[in-house]
């Protein structure tokens, strides 16, 4: 058991972009379901392409935590530039969508340095067929964004995850 939802950065303290707050609501998380997020996010530096994503994505299993393989870009994958494929999904010259637009928040490469936050926004999870082994269960994620070798942030997250 988890325990819930909860985060940590896990840069040392070294590292210069740095989660200041993360919550979400429901717990565990409902797919297909609405997320409450809040976030604040400081930056010391630039992020600019490329920028190098690497997840390590454990589902625990009984005591043991079993690390999920990448399969079709989903799992514990190695993204190495999470700008191009932003760029694929929200094309460059479209405004960003909502709330991240009223917020100031943007939502292509290069993330300039500076402290963004998002308040207590509804994002909606649609009903995404996941594979037989992303559904249900505890989650642990440990995400870590490089660019050029050098750390700029790590970051991990615990949760649960009930899909209907």
């Amino acid at each position: 058991q988890v325990g819930g939802f909860s985060w940590e950065n896990c840069g040392d303290g070294k590292d210069p972009v740095v989660l200041q707050s993360l919550s979400v609501a429901p717990d565990p998380v409902t797919i297909p379901g609405s997320l409450r997020v809040s976030a604040a996010v400081s930056s010391k530096k630039t992020m600019a392409s490329p920028l190098k994503v690497s997840l390590v994505v454990e589902k625990a299993l009984g005591d043991l935590w079993i690390q999920l393989p990448c399969i079709e870009q989903l799992g514990s994958c190695t993204y190495n530039d999470i700008c191009t494929i932003i760029d694929n999904l929200i094309p460059p010259g479209t405004p960003c969508p909502e709330p991240l637009l009223t917020y100031g928040i943007p939502c292509h490469c290069p993330f300039k340095a500076g402290s963004y936050s998002l308040p207590a926004s509804d994002f909606d999870l649609p009903d995404v067929e996941l594979p037989s082994w992303m559904t249900n269960g505890n989650y642990r994620i440990q995400a870590v964004a490089s660019s050029s070798g050098e750390e700029l942030a790590c970051v991990k997250l615990a949760f649960s995850l009930k899909s209907q």
